[in-house]
């Protein structure tokens, strides 16, 4: 987990992908695995107390077993992976997987957003929308997008893109 400022809970990211990994469970009525809240971090910054990561190669191998498991037991031919971290390393070791079926990595921030975020980072913006009571709206920095409502905005823009991506991967 990385630390995303004062006024962010440890997590957010995985609280984000949550959301959209049940919606898109919901919309395509495929299961879901519960998130791995870690990930491939490219620094470690004494800033954020509380953050933790995995190296590439222990997130890689630990994504190998559980699918092989999933393969193995359960007869599972197709997984999407949704992620919110897109550190170089953490693509990487989530890119290169192994499998005998299909995999797909989907980067939720990949979704075209700048005309709504002015290239700021939309976490805070969705958390406000998602769970505002998680904020601490006094330590929010100037500067950053705050408002609910776009919040709301970026994350269907988010989950917009995200179904697209789904569809190619999983043809109805």
């Amino acid at each position: 987990m990385v630390a995303r400022g004062g006024h962010l809970p440890l997590g957010t990211d995985t609280l984000i992908v949550e959301r959209l990994a049940d919606d898109l469970s919901a919309l395509f009525g495929v299961a879901r695995t519960p998130a791995i809240p870690f990930g491939v971090h490219s620094r470690h910054d004494p800033e954020t107390p509380g953050s933790a990561a995995l190296t590439r190669k222990t997130l890689h191998r630990l994504m190998n077993e559980l699918i092989a498991g999933w393969e193995n037991e359960a007869k599972v031919t197709d997984v999407l992976i949704l992620t919110a971290h897109g550190a170089e390393a953490h693509l990487e070791a989530l890119s290169t997987i192994r499998s005998e079926g299909r995999v797909s990595l989907l980067d939720i921030y990949a979704a075209p957003m700048n005309d709504l975020t002015g290239g700021a980072p939309p976490d805070t913006a969705i958390l406000m929308w998602l769970a505002p009571s998680l904020v601490d709206v006094a330590e929010i920095p100037p500067g950053t997008p705050r408002d609910p409502e776009l919040g709301a905005r970026i994350y269907d823009r988010i989950a917009e893109h995200a179904t697209k991506e789904v569809r190619r991967f999983f043809p109805v």
